[in-house]
C-alpha cells in the first residue's frame, strides 16, 4: 500500500510533499549501495520511516523549539523528515557510523536543507546545547537519558519513538515519562505496537 502523507498530516505543503518524494527516491538509491535500513523496508519507506518520524509532531510542538538533537539518527530518521516539516527549527543529527552520516550529508545537500547539521560522533561527545532530544529505536530510555546529560539549555525534554512492551524500560528510567500510542493518530497496522515516549514536551 502506498501511503499518502497528507492523508494523515494535512498541514504538509505541496513543496514539502515534493521534498518527501525526493527524499524517498534519493534514499532508496543510496540504500542500494549502503545498507542504511533493511532493504525489505524500502518498499514501505513512506510509512515505516518517514510517516513514523513525522508522528512525533502529534505530541511535540516542534515550532516551540529552536534546537533539537537526534541521537543515533541512522538513516536520518526522525531528523530529516522533521527538518523538512519544521524548517525554522535547527536539527542536529549524530551517529557513530561514519558511512551513514556521509549519506545523510549528501541527502541534506540534495534536498537543500539549511536547518540540518549531521556529524559523525557519539552522542556523549556532542557539545551543543539543545531544547529537545529525539531518537528512534536506538537504546533503552535510561541510556538515552545518560547520553543526554548536560546537553540541555534549560531542562531535559525528550521524545522517543519506540515499540513493544515498554513498562519495564520506563520503570528503570530516571524521569517520569508519558506514553502516547501512535495508532490513536495513524490508523495503520504498522503503528499498532508503536508509541511515543515523552517527557516535559510542549504538545502540538
Amino acid at each position: 500500500m502506498l501511503v499518502q502523507l497528507d492523508t494523515f498530516i494535512p498541514s504538509l505543503t505541496k513543496e514539502q510533499l515534493k521534498q518527501f518524494s525526493q527524499l524517498s527516491s534519493e534514499f532508496i538509491a543510496w540504500n542500494n549501495q549502503i545498507n542504511m535500513v533493511s532493504r525489505k523496508d524500502t518498499d514501505h519507506l513512506l510509512e515505516r520511516h518517514i510517516l513514523h518520524s513525522l508522528s512525533l509532531q502529534f505530541v511535540v510542538n516542534f515550532s516551540s523549539y529552536k534546537d533539537v538533537l537526534d541521537i543515533g539518527t541512522g538513516g536520518g530518521f526522525p531528523g530529516i523528515p522533521l527538518a523538512i516539516m519544521f524548517p525554522e527549527t535547527q536539527f542536529y543529527l549524530v551517529d557513530s557510523i561514519g558511512k551513514k552520516i556521509k549519506v545523510i550529508q549528501d541527502l541534506v545537500k540534495t534536498l537543500d536543507l539549511h536547518n540540518v547539521i549531521a556529524t559523525h560522533q557519539r552522542a556523549e561527545s556532542f557539545s551543543e546545547k539543545v531544547d529537545l532530544v529525539v531518537s528512534r529505536a536506538v537504546a533503552r530510555t535510561a541510556k538515552l537519558e545518560a547520553w543526554s546529560k548536560g546537553k540541555f539549555k534549560v531542562k531535559p525534554r525528550f521524545a522517543f519513538l519506540k515499540g513493544g512492551d515498554l513498562r519495564e524500560e520506563i520503570d528503570e528510567a530516571r524521569l517520569h515519562y508519558s506514553i502516547s500510542p501512535i495508532y490513536q493518530y495513524i490508523h495503520l497496522p504498522f503503528f499498532e505496537t508503536k508509541a511515543i515516549v515523552h517527557y516535559n514536551v510542549r504538545s502540538s
